[in-house]
């Protein structure tokens, strides 16, 4: 679809969801998109880490995509650009310290010389055909987080991102005042394409300075080491802890590689210069311990991140019983088993545990219904579009809106075609949109043929069965049977004799084709499975001909 002389929307990816966050502007058969974030594999998709937006829609129109302009560095809006731009040959537009975070992806993937990547100065208005765009620092927990000002000839589209109000001292970096935030609103917005994740909080989500305090008392309380787990781009939590280790007087350790590259990426662009210099893992194993504080990715449960290596004995840092793991960050919904494992792990090795339900220990980076309506009244847009959002945020944000003064509001999920401008906003029609997984070093279909076979096997079992037949396709020898995942276990030698003897009198009984004795042989033995364990394999056969 080319877009005419009228103003499109299309997300295809974190409408109706939180995470994997694509949007797209149609104007005069030109496209911008905004952002193009991965999301995290729940366990539906068994041996896979990262689901990325299926860009269907867009790679046909490559030709007519302008370019991606990224508000910020979270994995859920760049996380996919390493896989995917590329493929798209389109430029990408971002704040220096976004930038930095970039240009490691794409080195990492050895693909830095083939995408553009244009580093926006601020204040500066970028023109891009039928768009003109400029970022509006706001708040979050990662540095030089922006909304957008987009330009286009059916008015201004002011594009949030991820954002929350901080105070005047906030962190890292200095959010746009309620006065210039004010002053766009002045120049006339149509329309406020806004973040909803915390839509249903009655309260602000507040400032991360505040969070200072609560994490001093939680390491001061300790008496051994400290490990504090918090999201690895949490720049802002970063430079806290730093400011929390010399508080609470403790060697500071940072260990994860993510964090690492954070902390490299922010030094570089003037954040973080008062951190102090960290030690080494083994270094601070060979310190009293509390004399030390452990900052560590995977405190949502991620098995191969550090916590998990550290709950699970297999990291040079090692905790034992009156040590402390602080979670300073919010649980996302789906990871509750995955942390509660860990949580669990920790607990029996007797480490003692502080969460936000305990201590003031995290803040969102998210707004709060106060921060909502103040935006709105700053913004004073006509028209309403939430995004960032499962639908039960969504709907109840465009609830919000409308009950505080905004004029119109449109509810919209991944792939709907929306025409904002002219006349009133209503949807046209449905963009493909699906999931890919990068399995390995694999980008498939997320739903494929191969997660459908995983799935099948991880659910069922699997056996491989061998017969040799000879020129008139009798049976040699003796069939091979091996099976992995079925239940039998006690019983193993028995079900496998069982299970040979059906591959053999289902040789001996056929009188067809190789590829009817291959099905004979594979029904006889899933018989057989099926008679022990109630479940259906899947059952593979290889017929040698001798």
């Amino acid at each position: 679809m080319t877009p005419g002389k009228e103003l499109l929307f299309v997300a295809l990816g974190g409408s109706g969801e939180i995470g994997m966050n694509v949007n797209l502007y149609g104007c005069q058969g030109k496209w911008l998109m905004v952002d193009m974030g991965v999301t995290f594999a729940d366990p539906a998709y068994p041996g896979v880490e990262i689901i990325l937006p299926d860009l269907q829609f867009i790679e046909e129109q490559r030709d007519n995509l302008v370019g991606v302009v990224l508000t910020h560095g979270h994995e859920d809006h760049i996380g996919a650009l390493p896989y995917l731009a590329d493929d798209l040959g389109a430029p990408l537009f971002a704040s220096k310290f976004t930038a930095g975070l970039i240009r490691g992806k794409l080195e990492e993937e050895g693909v830095q010389d083939r995408v553009e990547l244009n580093v926006v100065e601020p204040n500066s208005v970028v023109d891009l055909g039928p768009f003109k765009f400029r970022f509006v620092p706001l708040a979050h927990s990662i540095p030089e987080a922006s909304a957008l000002l987009i330009e286009t000839p059916y008015g201004k589209v002011f594009h949030t991102g991820d954002w929350k109000l901080d105070s005047s001292d906030a962190v890292l970096g200095t959010p746009s005042t309620p006065e210039q935030l004010s002053a766009v609103g002045d120049e006339g917005v149509f329309a406020l394409v806004c973040d909803s994740t915390n839509v249903f909080n009655p309260q602000a989500s507040g400032s991360e300075a505040s969070v200072r305090d609560g994490l001093i008392d939680a390491v001061k309380k300790a008496k051994g080491r400290v490990v504090v787990t918090t999201f690895a781009s949490n720049a802002a939590r970063l430079q806290t802890l730093g400011e929390v280790a010399k508080a609470s007087k403790r060697k500071i350790c940072v260990t994860g590689r993510s964090l690492d590259r954070i902390l490299t990426v922010a030094r570089a662009n003037g954040y973080l210069k008062s951190f102090p210099e960290p030690i080494s893992p083994e270094a601070a194993m060979g310190l009293p311990g509390r004399d030390t504080l452990v900052v560590a990715t995977g405190g949502q449960g991620e098995p191969r991140a550090a916590l998990g290596r550290i709950a699970d004995g297999n990291h040079t840092i090692k905790l034992e019983a009156g040590d402390t793991v602080v979670f300073s960050s919010k649980q996302i919904p789906g990871n509750e088993l995955a942390i509660g494992r860990i949580q669990n792990q920790l607990a029996a090795a007797g480490v003692e545990m502080v969460t936000e339900r305990q201590e003031h220990v995290h803040v969102s980076g998210h707004p709060g219904r106060p921060e909502l309506e103040a935006m709105y009244g700053w913004i004073r847009p006509q028209l309403l579009v939430p995004v960032h959002g499962e639908m039960r945020h969504m709907m109840e944000q465009a609830r919000f809106g409308l009950s505080k003064g905004i004029p119109q509001a449109l509810v919209q999920n991944d792939g709907d075609i929306v025409r904002l401008a002219p006349g009133k906003p209503e949807k046209l029609g449905h963009a493909p949109v699906g999931r890919l997984m990068l399995d390995g070093d694999v980008i498939l279909p997320a739903d494929g043929a191969t997660m459908n076979e995983r799935r099948r096997v991880a659910t069922y079992g699997q056996m491989s069965v061998a017969v040799a037949v000879d020129g008139n396709n009798r049976l040699v020898g003796v069939p091979q049977v091996k099976l992995q995942g079925v239940p039998v276990e006690e019983d193993r030698e028995a079900f496998l004799d069982e299970a040979v003897d059906a591959a053999a009198d289902a040789v001996r009984a056929n009188r067809g084709n190789l590829d009817s004795l291959r099905e004979s042989v594979r029904l006889g033995v899933r018989r057989v499975a099926t008679r022990w364990t109630g479940k259906k394999p899947v059952v593979d056969v290889l017929v040698i001909e001798a």
